[in-house]
């Protein structure tokens, strides 16, 4: 195994925050967590936040005037304030609470994108998105006749930025990249993708699913139009997400559905919009992930983002190392640089189902498949991968289990 690099975090006081961490897969099998591309653990800040919701609190929100529903909406809104703060955002007006990154940017699609884009209008994606960040635009440019334009790859597995140059013209009207891939782990430039979008007259999107939870963002900072991204990625409850948009551009979108708290007067004859950020929200809201939300952005807060970048690069280039070491196994995507710590790799003469079947019965977690980026692998010439993915709580140990267990298998099939 390669050298160990200095401990940049206290794994072990952090992983003692997370029960499900220290179960057993099965007997005398423990569990090595290695699927956070998938979704994070949950620590019991978060656990407790939503128990105590329930249990001492729950109520809908904005209506009510008795104690309970009080405290539930100064609880959701609350989480609210936390999270703009959390990416950098002025105000809590910008902030849209959703289900997850992949409603976020059916809203933009539906409701910017269906009063924005016209016939022969271009939409710039890159060949790595998730299909969330892919899907809902060839619907919109399906519906509106425009063009959707690529950025390809460059030899680094990183996006061609000479290229993504050349395709930006005045018939560019949105660009939408994700921050980090999902399954090569390259980091993209986003300020400078994101000022050159508006160079050229055009709007913004980053899908920041894979990011946000990684390392610090500052919205302000890149200037971005609009942001999203997935409480269950980032220690939080599933079925929460949220969107940030510039206020004028949320100002000026219709309502994506209707009824409930988006709305301020009704008459059988129309209604009346509310203010933002409740015209997106109809409905009931998940408050109790909400506010699941706002505990894991002070747990994460508490530890640092700066310090958890730090520490999964760190892990990243670890295990390249040691993965590298195997015969037959080949990683995609960049060097540790420009990268973070999601790691996609093929190993000669197994399918990533058979390595991934024999990784979990060594206690591993790791995803195989085309991890919803089914033309990243087309250009990649590949069916499919199998997809290691780390987080605050992993070890150099987990590494090494890991590694340990991929020889084995390669033993099993005499592979290597």
């Amino acid at each position: 195994m390669p050298s160990r690099p200095t401990e940049l975090l206290n794994v072990a006081a952090i992983r003692a925050d997370f029960p499900l961490l220290g179960h057993e897969v099965y007997p005398g099998v423990p569990l090595v967590y290695l699927d956070n591309a998938a979704t994070s653990q949950k620590p019991l800040a978060v656990i407790d936040a939503v128990n105590h919701y329930y249990r001492r609190v729950n109520a809908n929100i904005h209506r009510g005037i008795h104690a309970l529903a009080e405290r539930a909406t100064e609880g959701y809104e609350n989480a609210r304030r936390k999270v703009a703060r959390f990416i950098g955002s002025g105000s809590t007006r910008e902030i849209i609470f959703v289900r997850n990154a992949t409603e976020g940017v059916n809203l933009v699609a539906q409701s910017w994108g269906r009063a924005n884009i016209e016939p022969g209008d271009e939409i710039i994606l890159t060949e790595m998105e998730h299909h969330s960040n892919l899907v809902p635009w060839q619907l919109l440019a399906h519906e509106k006749k425009a063009i959707i334009r690529y950025v390809p790859l460059d030899g680094d597995r990183c996006l061609d930025t000479g290229q993504y140059d050349a395709l930006l013209s005045g018939r560019t009207k949105l660009v939408a990249f994700t921050g980090m891939s999902n399954v090569l782990g390259s980091i993209s430039p986003v300020k400078e993708m994101v000022a050159k979008a508006h160079a050229a007259g055009a709007v913004a999107l980053v899908d920041a699913a894979q990011s946000v939870p990684h390392m610090p963002t500052n919205v302000v900072d890149l200037d971005v139009d609009f942001m999203v991204f997935s409480g269950h990625k980032m220690c939080g409850p599933t079925g929460i997400g949220v969107l940030y948009g510039k206020e004028a551009l949320l100002e000026a979108m219709p309502p994506f559905l209707a009824g409930g708290d988006m709305i301020r007067r009704v008459t059988l004859e129309g209604a009346d919009w509310n203010d933002l950020p409740w015209k997106f929200e109809a409905g009931t809201p998940n408050t109790a992930a909400a506010i699941g939300l706002g505990a894991a952005i002070d747990y994460l807060g508490a530890i640092g983002m700066d310090r958890i970048e730090a520490h999964e690069h760190a892990i990243a280039d670890y295990a390249l190392e040691a993965l590298g070491e195997l015969r037959g196994l080949r990683t995609l995507g960049p060097p540790a640089p420009q990268r973070g710590a999601t790691i996609a790799f093929t190993i000669e003469g197994m399918h990533p189902h058979d390595v991934a079947e024999l990784l979990n019965r060594d206690g591993i977690a790791v995803r195989a498949g085309h991890h919803c980026a089914m033309p990243l692998h087309q250009a990649l010439g590949i069916v499919a991968t199998t997809r290691a993915s780390f987080y605050l709580y992993n070890s150099t140990d987990e590494v090494d289990a890991l590694a340990t267990a991929l020889h084995k298998a390669q033993k099993l099939f005499r592979v290597g």
